[in-house]
Order: structure tokens, then sequence, then C-alpha cells
């Protein structure tokens, strides 16, 4: 009998769960299963967003929106069409019942484990095709995964003990190749976010016109030590890098945010006989929030674009 058989939620930047059906199979074969949602949960801002797991007599399906990735368990023999629209209908409702500041800052796993009341009762209409409404439009369903199918992800390239391997996803069915990380979108931005990019623009500020001070010093008295222009310029360059990490996403983007707030230590540390305690602390405090601005705004995986 082919039926949708589990579903989670699942956070994309770490793989916390943050709902999942409460009621499984204890069979074997479903608990080898629950390790593939482990071992996927670990690499989904890795993965296309939309991808189907052929498991022998059972299928994962996941779609992956705005940091949240829905995942679903099935009988082989269950029709893509209606595990993707099952997986459509909790995204919506997901995202209509929680905002994006609850399931960012959410810490301890199944926070959100109510959500599974929603679960079960969708499940049951999915599990029943005669009790499902004939207004949804399974035709552009159909459309939509002959043009963009989902990425077929291969038993063989997960690992067995230590999780995933590499996922080769440069290929991706319906749509050629996946962008290069630099176009890869960012999660929506946080009130946080927003205060730590207008912080590093201060300071950048700051630092810019001290900068262009100590050249008129310069010029007026020949003694002033030429190296503390570089440094309140070299401090300016790493808070304006800074906005631009928390803006775009580039390769080592993590490493990047640290080293530049190595720098902007570094340059404070020089200036140090400048600027008071206060004005130090000032500037090293604002590096250290908007690194870890930059490191919480991870990539999210590509909005779905099909209509039910």
């Amino acid at each position: 009998m082919s039926m949708i058989l589990s579903a989670s939620v699942v956070r994309v930047r770490d793989g916390l769960p943050l709902s999942a059906s409460t009621d499984y199979d204890q069979s074997t074969g479903m608990q080898e299963c629950r390790k593939y949602f482990k071992m996927l949960s670990k690499k989904l801002s890795q993965l296309p967003d939309r991808c189907t797991l052929k498991t022998g007599q059972y299928n994962i399906n996941f779609i992956s929106s705005l940091g949240v990735s829905y995942m679903m368990l099935c009988t082989e023999n269950y029709p893509s069409v209606l595990a993707f629209c099952f997986l459509d209908e909790l995204q919506k409702e997901f995202i209509t019942t929680y905002n994006m500041m609850k399931t960012n800052t959410a810490i301890r796993p199944y926070c959100f484990i109510e959500f599974d009341n929603f679960i079960q009762r969708t499940k049951q209409r999915y599990n029943n095709t005669r009790s499902l409404s004939t207004k949804m439009n399974l035709a552009d369903m159909q459309t939509e995964i002959k043009l963009r199918p989902p990425y077929q992800i291969s038993v063989s390239e997960l690992g067995s003990a230590n999780g995933f391997s590499h996922v080769p996803v440069g290929e991706y069915k319906g749509t050629g190749k996946i962008s290069a990380a630099p176009h890869q979108r960012l999660e929506p931005v946080t009130l946080p976010g927003i205060v730590s990019f207008v912080l590093s623009l201060l300071c950048g500020a700051l630092n810019l016109i001290r900068g262009f001070h100590a050249i008129e010093s310069l010029l007026q008295n020949e003694g002033e030590d030429f190296s503390y222009v570089i440094a309140f310029f070299l401090g300016t360059a790493a808070c304006l890098y800074q906005c631009y990490l928390f803006v775009y996403y580039t390769g080592w983007r993590n490493a990047k945010s640290f080293l530049t707030f190595g720098l902007i230590c570094l340059c404070n540390m020089y200036l140090y006989e400048l600027r008071n305690l206060w004005q130090l602390f000032f500037h090293v405090t604002v590096g250290a929030f908007s690194t870890l601005q930059i490191r919480l705004r991870q990539p999210q995986g590509k909005s779905p674009d099909y209509n039910v």
C-alpha cells in the first residue's frame, strides 16, 4: 500500500530538528531510513532545494525554503506529485505559524513539536487520496516536476559510519548546473543583523574621519607617525568588508569574517595611544558582534516556485 510514513521539519544551516512525526514504525527498515534522515540533515545547506533519496522500498523526499527543510518518508510507490504537494503544504503552514526569528534562534531540538498535530492531520489526508480537496492543482505540480525534477540522491553517495561523503550537486536535473557559491542566497536579515550592519558602517566612518585627521596632522607636523594613518584606513576597510560579508555569500565566508575581526583587533591595539578604553571597547565589541551575525546568517535553500 502506498502511503506517507513520517515527516520532519529541520533547520538547514545546522540540521537542528524543529518538529517531527511522533508515531513512526520501529521496524528495521524504518530505523535505517531514520539514519538517512539524520545524515541528510547534516548536509542540507549543500543540497538543492528539492531532492529525493530512494532507499529500496522507501523514498525520502524533501524541499528547503527560507532556511528550513521539510522532509518526508513514504513507500516507493507513493506518487511524487502527491509527495511534494504534501511537503509544500507543510511548508506553507509552518511559515504561517512560526516567524523566522523563532526558527533562527531555536536552540533545543523539537522546540516546535506541537506542529506534529498538523503533520498528522495532513498525513492522514494524503494517505487517503479520496479525501484530498479537488481544489489542489495537481496538474501544475506534475508539470513543475517534469520541468524541474528533484535531484536524485543515491544511497552510494551517503557515508556509513561518519555520515555524508561528498555529494556532487553541481548537476541538477532540469536546471543544469547550480550557481557557484557567490550567487547563493542568504537567510533573511534579522533585527540584530541590521544593528550590526549599521554599527559596522559607523565604526568604518569613525576610522575614516580619524584617518583624514591623522593625514592633516602629518602634513602639519612632520614628526607624526604615518603608520597611524595606515591603521585607521585598514580599520575602515575591515569594517566595510564585514558589511560586505554580511550582505553577500562568498567562499570561506566564516573564515574571512574571523580574519577581518582579527585585523580590527590588531588595528585597535596599534591605535591604543590615540583612543581611550571606551573607544577601543566599542570598536572591538562591534567587530565581534558583526562577526557573530555573519556566522549566524547562513545560506538558505532556494524557495520553491511551484504552486499548488
